[in-house]
């Protein structure tokens, strides 16, 4: 297809599959958002000396049984990337045979998945003795991108992106801009990351841990959970004519990313980075302001990235509802903005958004702007789903129901 015959305004979602603590997939994820959330638990991974133990979002039991049986020379990141293409593939209705003869490409965010976290190796190593090389011969062979193409039978463009918490997203709007160039035919993207000891004591070693529930843009919020995960989306080039407008779930309308350079780790206090990704993404979208009718925050529960998200939404961004979803999943990292994605489309369709869990005391530091404080109707036919992420990376993007 030559990129001249679809515009921006033609990449559509198909088909959605997630894993994460809330469930299996798509639907039942959002049936126990709404109704009955699960609660932070110490790791059951790995042990941890902590005389305070932080929590962590870790996958229901059933569900990691289901994915160890499978594809079990992988990491459980790239384990859950395949299991999430799969549920969007059958999702949208396609099968193997109508892979073959397309230009199937792959595009997922992680970052866990990228570091050769193998401390038993290290451990035994260091004491002098000799290793197997299992572990790294795994790493080597679960790059999520290549791991999920292998696994499918794909020959597209691959690509992992490892852009800290932005990567979901960033991988998401690379693939639409892979369609956008004619490049694929279809374009499988998300992210995918596991819990793991190295970035569980990194980010409590930052002082950004809480051991509590997180409570993103409360006043007493003391830092994030992490979680696991992963969520695919399917795009599709979906001309004016194109009968794929029947079963397109939305359209992406909009991506815009910038990276302030500000810090290692903390946001720029002027939000100038995450604005400059915000008006990309609206000014790609070809939306106003007015046609957004929710906010799907990055909402980590940290005292700066609130605070800088919630200084947009007092500003450009005033009056719209908008929500965190951390204190549901804990921050699933590079995974974290393609499950956000993927429970934004679900609450554009379903017309619904939930609250903030965990918020309770408006911050009079930010004028008590709020996240919403319970399930809220959505009348508008678009919304936009932002990342912040350590070194200056933010990211956005536009979801909407008119195709």
């Amino acid at each position: 297809m030559k990129s001249d015959s679809i515009d921006r305004k033609s990449v559509v979602v198909t088909g959605i599959g997630t894993v994460c603590c809330l469930g299996p997939n798509l639907n039942t994820a959002m049936s126990a958002m709404f109704v009955n959330p699960p609660k932070p638990v110490p790791p059951k991974r790995f042990a941890t000396n902590h005389s305070d133990p932080y929590p962590v979002f870790s996958l229901p039991d059933s569900l990691d049984t289901r994915i160890a049986e499978a594809h079990q020379h992988l990491t459980l990141t790239a384990r859950m990337g395949i299991d999430a293409a799969e549920q969007a593939l059958k999702d949208a209705g396609i099968g193997p045979e109508q892979l073959k003869g397309k230009r199937v490409g792959i595009c997922m965010g992680t970052t866990v998945g990228c570091s050769l976290n193998n401390d038993r190796f290290y451990i035994e190593y260091k004491k002098g003795n000799e290793p197997g090389l299992d572990p790294i011969l795994r790493f080597f062979s679960s790059n999520p991108a290549q791991a999920i193409a292998r696994a499918l039978g794909v020959t597209g463009p691959v690509q992992t992106i490892a852009n800290a918490c932005a990567s979901g997203t960033d991988a998401i709007g690379i693939g639409a801009g892979w369609i956008d160039a004619g490049l694929c035919d279809m374009v499988i993207a998300g992210g995918t990351d596991e819990l793991c000891k190295v970035t569980y004591n990194g980010f409590i070693s930052l002082m950004i841990t809480d051991t509590k529930r997180c409570r993103p843009f409360d006043a007493t919020r003391k830092g994030l959970n992490l979680g696991e995960g992963a969520a695919v989306l399917i795009l599709e080039p979906c001309p004016k004519a194109s009968p794929l407008k029947d079963r397109a779930k939305c359209r992406i309308a909009g991506y815009g990313a910038a990276c302030d350079a500000h810090h290692l780790t903390a946001p720029k206090p002027d939000a100038s980075g995450l604005k400059t990704a915000i008006k990309k993404a609206l000014h790609s979208s070809s939306l106003e302001r007015a046609d957004i009718g929710f906010i799907n925050a990055h909402g980590t529960g940290t005292r700066d990235n609130d605070r800088i998200e919630m200084e947009v939404f007092k500003g450009m961004l005033k009056g719209i509802p908008f929500f965190s979803t951390k204190g549901y999943t804990g921050h699933t990292l590079g995974a974290a903005g393609a499950l956000e994605a993927a429970f934004t489309i679900y609450c554009l369709g379903k017309r619904k958004i939930p609250p903030s869990i965990g918020f309770t005391t408006p911050d009079p530091d930010t004028e008590s702007i709020s996240p919403t404080t319970r399930t809220m109707p959505v009348t508008s036919p678009a919304a936009l789903s932002l990342s912040v992420a350590f070194g200056g990376n933010n990211a956005a993007l536009v979801f909407t129901t008119r195709i």
